[in-house]
């Protein structure tokens, strides 16, 4: 039998996996935007904040990340909690946990990336869309962020690969992920290499399609640069 039958277990694990990652990086991206454009004002206090953030997160291991939200979170959260009325004991969901934790953490990485690609698009596009009449806003939505993504897109993909590994790491949180699924099969049958060979290929599958989709999407969006150079 194939994998002696722990092929559903690892493909369900996959789906919790890439449900982790596709979440994470959602959140990710937001907080990366949010980086960038605060990086970007003119507020100090902004930048201040901006940069302590993504100095400090790209210092401290993802490991050790995740343990402290996971772990000293729970203990935060139940210390406060009998302060507001709250006397049961509340347990942070792991997968909440794992997307909010990898979101948090490569949010920073998404901040350098979106910042260069703000950089990169040539500012008379903002001052002619404002010279047109267009709020600062609409300038942002409608020409700034279109062409942002086009020049972010490569730095977006990477982290994206490097994100969708790193989503092992929620194994140690008590998440079924895919990670988990190869450990506890390989325990079960004591053939660790055969189970994580095929963990292994699964992540392979997972970075060769996102490779793909990447590479269709840059296709796609230099549609438009090329038309604009003509």
């Amino acid at each position: 039998m194939l994998l002696h039958g722990f092929l559903p277990s690892l493909i369900e694990g996959a789906a919790v996996t890439l449900a982790v990652a596709l979440s994470s990086l959602a959140v990710a991206a937001a907080l990366g935007l949010l980086g960038a454009l605060a990086k970007l004002s003119r507020s100090r206090v902004a930048r201040g904040v901006a940069g302590l953030y993504t100095t400090l997160i790209r210092g401290v291991p993802d490991l050790v990340l995740m343990l402290l939200v996971f772990y000293g979170g729970q203990l935060g959260i139940n210390t406060l909690a009998p302060m507001l009325g709250h006397e049961d004991y509340i347990d942070i969901d792991p997968f909440v946990a794992g997307v909010l934790t990898i979101g948090f953490i490569f949010g920073a990485y998404l901040t350098e990336s979106f910042r260069g690609a703000f950089l990169a698009v040539p500012p008379g596009q903002r001052e002619a869309g404002l010279a047109y009449g267009m709020s600062a806003r609409q300038v942002l939505w409608r020409i700034t962020l279109p062409q942002m993504l086009r020049h972010a897109l490569p730095g977006l993909s990477n982290n994206w690969l490097v994100l969708i590994k790193s989503t092992a790491i929620v194994s140690v949180i008590g998440l079924s992920d895919l990670m988990t699924r190869g450990q506890q099969a390989a325990g079960t049958t004591r053939e660790p290499f055969s189970f994580y060979l095929a963990v292994a290929l699964i992540y392979l599958v997972f970075t060769s399609l996102s490779e793909l989709a990447f590479g269709w999407a840059n296709r796609h969006l230099a549609i438009g640069a090329k038309e604009a150079k003509l």
